[in-house]
């Protein structure tokens, strides 16, 4: 059987033949970290290719995504179904081998990584989740790490710090990262930009941490050994490394994001002692020395031990995260009376929580504001297990990626919440919820200007359109309470791609649905909520704006101008439905308005590029709610002028 340093090696020559042939892609990384990943993999880390899914698998999170060779020649060696014409075709079209990895698409590959800081808040979210079902379910069914290997870039990204100083507060002991020390950024030595002592900073967050050379084979794995028997913290094992060890080179930032060359890619594997004309070799006795391990042993017994554990059904239950929405006891409101959505928002998302175990959130510090006040218990690091709500502190980007994190390991459904200005604080983690199908509910309150005197830099104009604007995302904005239970129905009824639910701070009206459209048809997306017959215009609002679109439409109607009025709370999955649909809705030939308390643009795909749509494409201003609808013009006797302007 091989020994370590030709498996290093190996992966070595992978990663230098395949960003050569596909003259694209980042040698560096993973030939400096090869021997750090080396000890991991074939000494620590449990899994079965066999079953990649095997819920009681170790993880291992590539945070630095940049560095894909590495993985992917792990992932290959180890016999994952990986072969090596997928190497490669390294970032080809259609390939399993893309230029970073990514969930879903590459058997073995936990997470989509990339975007700096992300994997190691991700994996943050994982181990929360490990040690959460393992104290709930006990160490027979649930008992693995959560390992990673991360960069110098990852550590200067605010996310990670959010997630780094959680994890520590919170004790997750069973996460192992190696960080690749290798003083090198893009543009040169970290000398320029990263100076501070990063070991004592990951000290002061509450981590384990540990300096060792990370090509010396027995340091690693003497440091993994002690990161293992620590207990209470998270581990930081800082690896000195050389980028792109072996090439002429060495040590340079030139080595980071480019091909070496033919000629430095010969003279490399000379100096490794590996046949300098051969392409992308794999020497006799490299994958067994990968594959010699006991992780089909592993996964068998521990399938035994779920088969016959009498909590077997409950846990399966967790891990598919399917919420039985007929189980809630959902609230009700009572027409003309008022309640904030955000408030019928916190009465819903109770209910699902008494029904549903596995369902488990916070917020960024705005627990009261944004209702998720459950008072179901807190996650602690003294009392972890049975607490229902994450105390997440002013942490929104860090709360988004361990929220992805969260499901990505399955076993719990989460959610998040904050203001819906702050969703830029948290958008990079947002995309990622929606780039790997991922169902995380994320809850926005305060949507809009009528939150009143904070001022424009409380107000969302433009966010619901940068929300929107997010492939695979779906953005609810219901009108009432009755609404707003709807929309929490189906954003937890999704289970393919992340939700925003997004909700008032102002009391609105609960509609009287005696006499209006029936609130199931919230699920298609948008529907018709009153009708008129004859109607010459259709008026068309979400949220707020749907009182507001009711009363401009009683003044028309004094006008001799009959409108249909239309809610929709969800203009993605509108848009989704069938054209039949949409055309009873929506019918071809008549004058579509739109209402929103947000910019405009976006909007004509609902109404047309003949359409009319009524929002603010300023900032707001700080004033009291009714001075604001004034002079933003959304009072329903302007909205039903613009209207009449309109129509001519």
């Amino acid at each position: 059987m091989a020994n370590e340093l030709l498996c290093a090696n190996t992966i070595r020559g992978l990663a230098m033949d395949a960003v050569q042939a596909a003259n694209s892609g980042h040698p560096g990384m993973p030939m400096g970290m090869a021997d750090a990943a080396t000890v991991l993999w074939q000494r620590f880390l449990k899994h079965d290719p066999a079953d990649p899914q095997w819920p009681d698998r170790d993880r291992f999170v590539l945070s630095a995504g940049h560095g894909s060779m590495l993985i992917y020649a792990l992932l290959h060696l180890s016999g994952y179904d990986l072969s090596l014409e997928d190497i490669k075709a390294f970032r080809q079209w259609g390939s399993k081998t893309p230029g970073h990895p990514e969930y879903g698409h590459t058997p073995g590959v936990e997470t989509t990584t990339g975007p700096l800081g992300q994997g190691l808040a991700m994996g943050v979210g994982m181990a929360l989740t490990e040690r959460y079902l393992r104290e709930t379910f006990g160490a027979d069914l649930v008992d693995h790490w959560t390992y990673g290997i991360v960069s110098d870039g990852d550590l200067m990204e605010g996310v990670a710090s959010e997630a780094a100083s959680l994890a520590g507060h919170l004790g997750l002991g069973r996460i192992v990262y190696l960080y690749d020390d290798n003083e090198i950024s893009i543009e040169g030595n970290t000398a320029i930009t990263f100076t501070e002592d990063r070991a004592k900073r990951f000290e002061a967050y509450g981590w384990h941490v540990q300096t060792v050379d990370g090509h010396d084979f027995e340091a690693v794995a003497a440091a993994i050994e002690a990161a293992r028997i620590e207990d209470g913290k998270p581990s930081l094992i800082c690896c000195r490394t050389i980028i792109g060890k072996g090439s002429a080179i060495q040590g340079s930032e030139k080595t980071h994001g480019a091909p070496l060359g033919e000629e430095d890619i010969r003279g490399t594997k000379e100096r490794l002692g590996m046949d300098p004309d051969a392409h992308f070799a794999v020497p006799a006795g490299v994958p067994e020395a990968f594959q010699d391990h006991d992780g089909a042993n592993q996964r068998a017994a521990w399938q035994a031990r779920l088969d016959a554990h009498p909590r077997k059904n409950e846990l399966l239950a967790w891990l598919d995260g399917t919420i039985d929405l007929d189980s809630v006891e959902w609230p009700s409101f009572e027409a003309g009376t008022k309640i904030a959505t955000r408030k019928a928002s916190a009465a819903a998302l109770k209910a699902v929580a008494q029904a549903c175990p596995w369902l488990l959130g916070g917020s960024a510090d705005l627990g009261g504001s944004n209702g998720t006040e459950i008072k179901l218990g807190d996650v602690t690091r003294e009392q972890f297990a049975g607490g229902r709500t994450l105390r997440f502190g002013v942490r929104e980007h860090g709360m988004a990626a361990i929220a992805n994190g969260m499901t990505l390991h399955k076993g719990l459904r989460p959610y998040v919440a904050t203001f819906l200005v702050f969703h830029d604080y948290h958008r990079p983690s947002v995309r990622l919820s929606s780039l790997m199908n991922q169902p995380v509910v994320y809850i926005y309150t305060h949507d809009s200007i009528f939150l009143g005197e904070d001022g424009p830099t409380h107000q969302p104009i433009e966010t619901m359109l940068a929300i929107r604007a997010i492939p695979g995302m779906e953005a609810w904005r219901p009108a009432d309470g009755t609404e707003t239970v709807e929309s929490w129905k189906a954003c937890l009824g999704r289970t393919d791609g992340p939700t925003a639910i997004v909700l008032t701070r102002q009391g609105l009206p609960v509609l009287d649905r005696s006499s209006l459209g029936a609130a199931s048809g919230v699920h298609k997306g948008g529907y018709v909520l009153r009708d008129a017959a004859d109607a010459s215009v259709v008026l068309v609002a979400t949220g707020s704006e749907v009182p507001l679109a009711l009363s401009a439409a009683d003044q028309l109607a004094e006008s001799g101008i009959a409108a249909r009025v239309v809610s929709m709370p969800c203009v993605e999955r509108f848009l989704a439905q069938d054209v039949a649909y949409k055309r009873s809705v929506l019918p071809a030939g008549v004058p579509v308005v739109s209402i929103e308390a947000g910019a405009t643009l976006g909007w004509e795909r609902i109404v047309g590029l003949d359409g009319l749509s009524i929002g603010i494409d300023t900032f707001g201003a700080s004033a009291p709610i009714e001075v604001l609808a004034e002079k933003f013009g959304l009072t329903a006797p302007q909205v039903a002028d613009k209207v009449r302007a309109h129509l001519g």
